[in-house]
C-alpha cells in the first residue's frame, strides 16, 4: 500500500499544513456533516483548523486516543482542544468513567460508521494512536474503540485498526529527527511496528525536513 509523502520545512509548518487540510475538508460542500478524529494536537494545527472558519454546527471533533487521567490533567490530549473547539462539536473520550470497557463501547457507539478524516502521529517506538508495541489492543478486530494496558504511566483509550481502516482519509503528522527511522519504516509498510499495520487506501504523511531526512 502506497502512502503519499509531503515534506515541509519545519514542525510548525507541518502542523499548519495538516490543520489547513482539516479545514479544507470541513468546508467541502458535498458533506452534510464533517467528522474528524484528532490525536495529540499541536497548537499550530488547531490554529490553522480554526482559521479555516468551519461551520462548527456541521462538524464533529472526536479523539483518536486519550490517557486515563483525572479531569484537567495536563497529560490529557483533551486539554489542547478545550477552549478552541466549541463544546457542541467536541466528543471527548470518557476516560473518567470507572468502567472503562463499557465507556469504550459507548464511545464506539457514538462514533460515525466512518470518520471522514483521522489525524495520526508517529512515536519513536513506532506506535500510533495508542496502538503501542506489544499491547493486546493491537489484535482487536471486533470493535472500533478499546482500552490498553499501562504505557508510559497511563492506560489509554484508543481507536483500533478497524476504525482507522474505515476512515475516509488518514493524514499523519511526523516531525523531528527522532522520528526519521520510524517514518522510513512506516512508508515501507513495515508491519513489525504498530503504525505500519494501518491499512487504509487514502493516506498522506506530512513531515518536516528533520523527520524526512
Amino acid at each position: 500500500m502506497t502512502i503519499a509523502l509531503e515534506v515541509v520545512a519545519d514542525a510548525e509548518k507541518a502542523a499548519r499544513r495538516v490543520g489547513s487540510l482539516v479545514a479544507e475538508r470541513a468546508r467541502e460542500p458535498a458533506r452534510d456533516r464533517f467528522t474528524v478524529a484528532l490525536s495529540k494536537t499541536p497548537p499550530a494545527l488547531l490554529d490553522a483548523f480554526v482559521a479555516g472558519e468551519p461551520s462548527w454546527s456541521e462538524v464533529g471533533v472526536y479523539q483518536v486516543d486519550e490517557r486515563v487521567a483525572p479531569p484537567g490533567d495536563p497529560a490529557r490530549n483533551l486539554m489542547a482542544l478545550l477552549g478552541t473547539v466549541p463544546h457542541e462539536s467536541l466528543h471527548p473520550m470518557p476516560v473518567e468513567d470507572p468502567d472503562l470497557e463499557e465507556a469504550a463501547r459507548q464511545y464506539a457507539a457514538e462514533l460515525p460508521r466512518s470518520l471522514d478524516f483521522v489525524h495520526l502521529g508517529l512515536g519513536p517506538d513506532g506506535h500510533t494512536a495508542s496502538l503501542v508495541p506489544g499491547d493486546p489492543v493491537l489484535e482487536v478486530r471486533d470493535r472500533h474503540v478499546a482500552v490498553t494496558g499501562e504505557y508510559q504511566g497511563h492506560r489509554r483509550m484508543t481507536l483500533t485498526y478497524p476504525a482507522l481502516e474505515a476512515a475516509g482519509e488518514i493524514v499523519w503528522l511526523v516531525a523531528g529527527e527522532a522520528k526519521r527511522e520510524m517514518l522510513g519504516r512506516l512508508l515501507a509498510g513495515d508491519e513489525s511496528i504498530p503504525a505500519g499495520r494501518v491499512r487504509n487506501p487514502r493516506q498522506l504523511v506530512v513531515a518536516d525536513e528533520a523527520a524526512a531526512g
